[in-house]
């Protein structure tokens, strides 16, 4: 074998300013597994590609979203902005040199528009590639710091190189027959890429020649030469011992596209999107008078429209005191973190932990040090800090309204809040208040949660988003305030004159416009008759709940904290049907160990005084992430890691909650139960049970009993199976009713079809119960239906033994069933399960 040696050296710089991320942790596999080259990726700031050395530009992509180098050390640098970018075909991209140019380092190359790509492509990740690293020694590179642009972030020191043994190269020659490509924009980096490490498994020389030109297989840049497109033949052309396996073997793979899907054409450049219409599902009403949209806080209120427009900002892009611009943008940022640690301490201060998340949440939000970086980073470019913090947070909202789940891009709305706190701080605006009139009931877009939170409950009957769902933060804060509220509403809503009269009815998500005096004298009888109802439940809160024909009903609440299950004692509670122990690992940089769940599980039962308990086990994932339990990124989130998932790919996690369980249940006169969520298989179950009966031989622990949440269709249909192995069920109608609708409930275009009293819906229910009631198991119901009214009667009717209400919904459920006859409920069960639509159903069981 012949050696040629030389001693070499390189020095690359910056392209571009930015984050730099590892190779390996790209997502794509092609660049991930160096099989481009070897060298690093960046998260880009700015918009200009440079060169990071000098050389001559030995390739330019027709699509103009990379670039190769060639060196004067003979190294061959590739420059690829994003990922899948070729699929552009150039839009967005101005390349501002050509091939053959000779080009000094920090010389402009491409100019790219980075909102543009950031829309239509999967990543705007720039690999800084060195395609033949094997002629130097070891590179180094630079890694986990924010860069800019001319900054040194990749050297390398001498090094050598081998050629091919002239023996392996001897042999026949063979060539290929002409092969017509099939790949939808030629063979640009990842299909070039490809082909060179099948290349390298095989001992002959092997090249690639289009009808004009030809190219060594080994080398991309080469390969990116011969500027191939979609139907150009090709030849492959091997010489050497194993040369026959080589042109079989990459002839093939050239056909099947070189790992690329080429069963489609390549979307075009950019799109004429069309315009939204009006679903032929959509719920419409026959009165002109009634806007309707979806439940989100409920109650009613007459009052008065006052119009909420968008908040817009004035400010300059341009600055050049670039330290005084990142001390006022320091500045902000600390005076918004307190403004959030007070309205959290308020929050807490007065109960309301559900308030205090939220704001804990957008603390969370602020402090993300990729969003702070993000932001100095632009100032260093001489942007204003106004400018540089509000580029930085629209690209975190941008990515979140591209991905293809409704909850998270509904955090939207918190990331707008966050942008607009800061910014008021750096514009030198006071806080955001409303000046309004008696009565109020706005109208807008969508609330953010701290305008939300600062809502004067004395002037604010009700108010009324087109955006947004009965899962939003606002819908959430405006529950926990007692303000009525309707979601989703028809945007008719947002050209209500100033001022107008108006009913809003949050139980069943209408706005009544145009309204007569009679309409307000009958709104003001049912509140009334409303209040008196309430009062009369309350003082009969602590009385059993059973019908009129004496058929006993257990009432217990779903709770998220202490404060909860003090104050459901308080209002007749009888137990706790859902304890969801997530508030004990969200916001926070670890996971609670044992002795800390187990004291708070304690101190929970104990102030239950006796009365029962279920304590879900973590149910996260999909919409609920967890900051220190990474989890790769799923296509369907809501069907992948979630619920018990979580607890059996982590056991260690599932063991330390189900032994703080089992010791607060230790010596209690409560009974203590055990409750898996999302179980859809016998497998999961029998695994997490398990886990439970290993712990409680540890601890010496006998009596505890193991349930279910029947969340999925798979459970409800096989209930009588699942009956074998668990001591009871607990319905979690929201969940079930959206898997099996296979619709979002958090869906702002959906959210109206969602409804847990459709008949298929009730169908599984009614199985769940058959199910269970023959092997001598009880079923409860501890989902959003559980405390609706007009599905109390028919839940009673199907068999349900216990109903888990939301708190203050208590002494309201114990008394309507107080008023029903078993008898009646199960007629109405009847007619339920054979009605066609939801619809239907609430016709036949109108409630209270």
């Amino acid at each position: 074998m012949t050696t040629s040696t030389s001693e070499k050296t390189l020095e690359l710089i910056a392209p571009l300013s930015g984050v730099i991320v590892p190779i390996d942790q790209v997502p794509d596999p092609v660049f991930a597994g160096k099989m481009v080259g070897d060298g690093l990726a960046i998260d880009p700031i700015g918009q200009a590609l440079t060169a990071p050395c000098d050389g001559v530009i030995s390739t330019l992509h027709p699509a103009h979203h990379a670039i190769t180098i060639t060196a004067d050390s003979g190294a061959e640098i590739l420059m690829h902005i994003g990922l899948d970018t070729v699929m552009l075909k150039g839009d967005g991209f101005i390349p501002l040199v050509t091939e053959g140019q000779t080009v000094k380092a920090g010389e402009p190359l491409i100019d790219f528009d980075v909102d543009k790509i950031a829309r239509n492509a999967r990543s705007l990740l720039t690999m800084l590639l060195v395609t033949n690293p094997e002629d130097f020694g070891p590179l180094q590179v630079a890694s986990g710091e924010t860069i800019r642009a001319k900054d040194v972030i990749l050297t390398a020191g001498e090094g050598s190189s081998s050629a091919i043994a002239e023996s392996e190269l001897s042999g026949e020659t063979l060539t290929s027959d002409w092969i017509s490509l099939p790949n939808p924009v030629g063979l640009h980096a990842r299909p070039s890429a490809t082909l060179v490490a099948l290349s390298k498994q095989y001992k002959s020389k092997i090249s690639l020649a289009t009808r004009t030109a030809s190219a060594s297989a080994r080398s991309v840049v080469a390969l990116l030469s011969l500027n191939t497109k979609k139907g150009d033949e090709v030849q492959l052309e091997a010489t050497g011992s194993d040369a026959k396996s080589a042109i079989e073997a990459l002839s093939q793979a050239i056909r099947d596209g070189l790992g690329e899907d080429c069963s489609t054409e390549a979307p075009k450049p950019t799109a004429v999107e069309l315009p939204e219409e009006e679903s032929l599902l959509a719920v419409k009403s026959d009165d002109p008078n009634l806007l309707l949209g979806v439940a989100a806080s409920p109650g009613s209120a007459i009052g008065v429209v006052v119009q909420l427009s968008e908040t817009t900002f004035e400010f300059d892009e341009t600055a050049t005191d670039v330290q005084q611009q990142q001390a006022n943008l320091t500045q902000a940022v600390l005076n918004s973190l307190a403004d959030l640690d007070a309205l959290k301490a308020e929050m807490s201060q007065k109960g309301d932990a559900e308030k205090a998340e939220i704001f804990q949440a957008h603390r969370e939000l602020l402090e993300d040090p990729e969003l702070q970086q993000q932001a100095k980073t632009l100032t260093e470019n001489n942007k204003s800090a106004a400018y540089a913090f509000n580029m930085a947070i629209e690209g975190q909202m941008s990515v979140l309204r591209q991905l293809d789940n409704p909850v998270l891009a509904g955090r939207v709305t918190d990331l707008e809040d966050v942008r607009n706190r800061v910014m008021r701080k750096l514009l030198g605006l006071p806080n955001e208040t409303l000046e309004l009139p008696e009565q109020a009931i706005i109208i807008a877009r969508d609330l953010t949660p701290s305008m939300t939170a600062s809502l004067d409950p004395k002037k604010v009957v009700g108010f009324a988003t087109t955006e947004g769902g009965s899962s939003s933060h606002s819908a959430i804060l405006a529950r926990g305030m007692g303000i009525p509220a309707v979601a989703g509403i028809d945007r008719t809503a947002q050209t209500l004159e100033e001022g107008s009269k108006v009913i809003l009815d949050g139980d069943a998500g209408h706005l009544h416009i145009n309204i007569s005096d009679d309409e307000i004298n009958t709104i003001k009888a049912r509140q009334a008759q409303a209040q008196q109802q309430h009062d009369i439940d309350l003082a009969a809160a602590d009385q059993p709940a059973a019908t009129t024909d004496s058929h006993r009903m257990e009432v217990v609440a779903n709770i998220a904290n202490l404060n909860d299950a003090q104050k459901s004692v308080s209002l007749g509670g009888e137990g706790v049907g859902l304890l969801r122990s997530e508030f004990l690992f969200l916001d926070r940089a670890t996971a609670p160990d044992e002795d800390e769940q187990a004291e708070v599980y304690s101190s929970i039962v104990k102030a239950l005084d006796g009365r029962p308990i279920i304590i879900r086990t973590l149910d996260v994932g999909g919409d609920k992430p967890l900051d220190y339990m990474p989890m790769p990124a799923e296509e369907n989130p809501f069907l992948g890691e979630r619920g018990i998932r979580i607890g059996l790919n982590r056991p260690s996690i599932l063991k330390t909650q189900v032994r703080a369980i089992l010791r607060a249940g230790k010596g209690s006169t409560s009974k203590v139960r055990i409750m898996f969520p999302m179980i859809a298989t016998l497998e999961e179950l029998r695994a997490a049970k398990e886990v439970v009966r290993q712990e409680a031989l540890d601890l010496g622990v006998s009596n505890y009993e193991v349930g279910i949440m029947v969340e999925v269709p798979s459970t409800a249909v096989m209930a009588e199976q699942f009956a074998q192995e668990a001591d009871f069920f607990s319905v979690g109608s929201n969940d079930l009713t959206q898997y099996t609708l296979a619709m979002d409930r958090g869906h702002p275009k959906l959210a109206a079809q969602v409804d847990g009293l459709h008949p298929s819906v009730l169908r599984l229910i009614q199985l769940t119960v058959e199910g269970a009631h023959k092997a001598g198991k009880w079923v409860g119901v501890c989902g959003g239906i559980a405390s609706d009214p007009q599905a109390v009667p028919l839940l009673i009717g199907l068999g349900i033994d216990e109903l888990s209400v939301s708190v203050p919904a208590l002494p309201a459920i114990k008394g309507q069933i107080r008023e029903l006859s078993l008898t009646e409920c199960q007629n109405l069960a009847q007619q339920a399960v054979q009605a066609s639509t939801a619809a239907e159903v609430r016709t036949i069981s109108r409630g209270r």
